[in-house]
């Protein structure tokens, strides 16, 4: 590993532990995760398999939501459609993303959650926070925590056995 690449594994393993800790401490507590994509469901996915919870995965696009939709590169070429398949309204929702950074993807991501209904909670898990906050926007549940210019980016892969890489450009 050179010093453009952070262990994405070890901090998937952390955020998987935090949110794993939480929820040994309320059994009671049917939760649903919800992945923004595409980061955000491939983290999703995992983290539903190796918690192993018994309610469904859901996926969310937060494209058509962002303030600056219309001053971006365009749509993604492979526009994901958002997959709720449970009610959002009263549900207990941990949302999933990659990356957090100004929070304007999270702020889309509630709206598009909103328009399916009114959940009862909503948690916030990312593998990495970067900084550079715009929104007033917190994760609950945080793999790792590393500052990063605005003229740099991270960029996250997975491979075809879901494991993660995670480099900086």
């Amino acid at each position: 590993m050179n010093e453009h690449e952070l262990d994405a594994e070890a901090i998937y393993v952390a955020l998987r532990e935090a949110i794993g800790a939480s929820l040994a401490a309320q059994p009671q507590r049917s939760v649903h995760l919800i992945g923004i994509h595409s980061g955000g469901a491939w983290i999703a996915e995992r983290l539903h398999r190796d918690l192993a919870l018994p309610t469904p995965l859901g996926t969310l696009s937060s494209a058509f939501h962002r303030d600056d939709y219309g001053h971006r590169r365009g749509l993604p070429a492979e526009m994901k459609a958002t997959e709720l398949p449970f009610e959002i309204g009263g549900a207990d929702i941990i949302l999933v993303d990659d990356i957090l950074y100004t929070g304007r993807t999270v702020r889309a991501a509630l709206n598009e959650l909103f328009d399916y209904g009114r959940p009862a909670r909503v948690e916030l898990a990312v593998l990495l926070d970067r900084g550079g906050r715009e929104l007033p926007i917190d994760a609950r549940y945080c793999g790792a925590v590393h500052p990063l210019s605005s003229e740099r980016n991270f960029v996250l892969t997975r491979t075809d056995d879901a494991r993660f890489s995670l480099r900086i450009e």
